[in-house]
């Protein structure tokens, strides 16, 4: 079978349902997640006998979503019903496509070694597990819509493949972003994607008038931004963000988040978050400004 097919049965128009399926390990969390990037609303492990009920709600929506529909080996359902249920949905008119990732089997093999993961058919020898689920599948593989062969494809080729394969499909998601302050004193937020340390900046700290005050407040806002060396890294973060996010948007990321950190996380960083916030906001993008240790 070549690597990648599409049955006489596949249309140049948004299906209405999409059902991605195929051997364990060829790579379909990797695909689920491309396709909820792209706009499709994604649910896991559904029973096949379900599918009716997913297209119903499509429809009760008043913003209707695409579904895409994770089925395989993992919930124990009889494949023939999946069979059946793709088949009672498309003689009511409903446009399904199955998609079928595949892998060779030494290559599935070699991918449940290294991640050390027990495969879902729970077989005590694991190609024999393997060997199983493909007796399983072997109808669905035959009657997919498209068939993906990712012996020889890494994930981000994958990516690409699904991105490529739906791209008129896309709904225009725009990338959000979020700038948190903190005070290094506290610790460094973990879920931050790029951090900047302002602590070279001098501290409104020790000005008796701003201590009370926050890098929200008009006096230490202007003491902060004013200073030569704030100019110019206001100006570099910017240029590097211009950079950066398209570039973070070329490779699926639709969320960026971004730390800013001084001593205390009352000053410094909050004059320079909010600023960075307002040009993000100012240049288009969807930005919000949190301030983690703003009233400790």
């Amino acid at each position: 079978m070549s690597d990648e097919k599409t049955s006489p049965k596949a249309q140049p128009v948004p299906p209405q349902l999409l059902v991605l399926t195929g051997m364990s390990g060829a790579g379909r969390s990797t695909a689920a997640k491309v396709l909820e990037d792209l706009g499709f609303h994604v649910i896991d492990n559904l029973p096949p006998r379900l599918l009716e009920e997913v297209v119903t709600l499509d429809e009760d929506l008043d913003s209707p979503r695409r579904f895409a529909v994770v089925i395989d080996s993992r919930g124990g359902f009889p494949l023939t019903d999946l069979e059946k249920s793709i088949a009672d949905l498309e003689r009511t008119g409903i446009l399904v496509m199955l998609i079928f990732l595949d892998a060779d089997d030494d290559v599935l093999i070699r991918r449940y070694e290294e991640h050390r993961r027990p495969h879902p058919l729970g077989h005590g020898v694991l190609a024999e597990a393997v060997a199983a689920e493909r007796e399983m599948f072997a109808d669905l593989r035959a009657s997919a819509d498209i068939y993906i062969n990712t012996s020889d494809t890494n994930v981000h080729e994958l990516r690409n493949r699904i991105e490529q394969q739906f791209s008129d499909f896309k709904a225009e998601r725009p990338m959000r972003l979020s700038v948190v302050s903190f005070g290094f004193k506290r610790g460094a937020p973990r879920d931050v994607d790029l951090m900047f340390d302002v602590r070279f900046l001098p501290n409104p700290h020790w000005e008796p008038d701003l201590r009370p005050l926050t890098g929200r407040d008009a006096a230490v806002r202007d003491h902060v931004l004013e200073q030569p060396d704030a100019v110019e890294f206001m100006e570099r973060v910017e240029g590097l963000l211009e950079f950066l996010i398209p570039r973070f948007r070329a490779e699926g990321k639709s969320y960026v988040s971004i730390g800013v950190g001084c001593t205390g996380g009352r000053h410094r960083s909050v004059a320079i978050s909010e600023a960075l916030g307002k040009w993000l906001n100012d240049g288009g993008y969807r930005a919000t400004v949190r301030h983690r240790d703003l009233g400790k």
